[in-house]
């Protein structure tokens, strides 16, 4: 009895691996709709595979640490250090020792609608998420590097659980806690891009939040990026409260 192809098309829906004795015998099944299915179910399971494979590569930091007992781990990342408006955000997540979250990636990789799920799923299951902000006053006052830092200071102190390790997105910080530096660390490790993307994801709210404030800029679009929109508000109606006026563009339009 020949099946349907809609129904086959259902049945592959449940299927996950690509030695289940179903697909065999459908692959024998000349029908060029039979064909095509099977061909985007190879394409979905490559894919699944790609993402567990980079998945595990990305764990292999948090690995190295609990093989030697340290099971607390805090990621910690910022973003925000080249935008001309708005704070840099930064967070800190303590992720679960059975956490698997294939997809997950550094967030400027990512698209807004993955960046909210991927946000969500990491609220949910980590052990503890902080964050830490540093306005543009006081990027001004102690420069983007050291407000950067203070803002990744703040998030692991706004834990809820202290952590034995930190891994840390190529920087270092004045905690009392054991820490690595790892450089492009939200491309190589699953606790600093959780990290990156609850910054990127709390960043870009609290700017759509000021363009409510502030419309003249699109902040809600740019997220205080020198963006042509922000730069003709910036020429228009001059720098608001929210501006880093030691950043070039900021500065030009307060001297002038």
């Amino acid at each position: 009895m020949t099946i349907p192809i809609k129904e086959i098309e259902q049945q592959l829906k449940t299927i996950t691996s690509p030695d289940d004795p179903t697909i065999a015998l459908w692959r024998k099944d000349a029908r060029k709709g039979v064909i095509r299915l099977l061909e985007s179910f190879d394409k979905k399971i490559k894919k699944q595979e790609s993402l567990h494979n980079k998945f595990m590569k990305m764990s292999l930091f948090e690995k190295e640490a609990r093989d030697k007992n340290i099971t607390l781990i805090a990621g910690v990342d910022e973003v925000g250090r080249g935008p001309l408006a708005g704070p840099v955000v930064s967070a800190a997540v303590i992720l679960p020792q059975d956490f698997y979250l294939p997809g997950l990636d550094d967030s400027k990789k990512l698209s807004d609608a993955n960046k909210t799920k991927l946000y969500e799923e990491i609220l949910y299951n980590a052990v503890s998420v902080g964050i830490g902000f540093s306005g543009a006053e006081e990027i001004d006052r102690v420069n983007i590097y050291q407000a950067a830092k203070l803002s990744m200071t703040r998030a692991v102190e706004d834990l809820s659980v202290k952590p034995e390790m930190l891994l840390i997105d190529a920087m270092a910080l004045e905690l009392p806690i054991s820490q690595q530096s790892i450089i492009k660390g939200d491309e190589k490790s699953i606790s600093i891009a959780a990290a990156s993307v609850i910054a990127k994801v709390t960043r870009d709210r609290y700017m759509k939040e000021l363009s409510i404030i502030y419309p003249d800029y699109k902040f809600e679009k740019n997220a205080g990026y020198g963006t042509r929109e922000h730069l003709d508000g910036l020429a228009s109606f001059g720098p608001c409260k929210e501006h880093r006026k030691t950043f070039a563009p900021v500065r030009l339009s307060v001297n002038e």
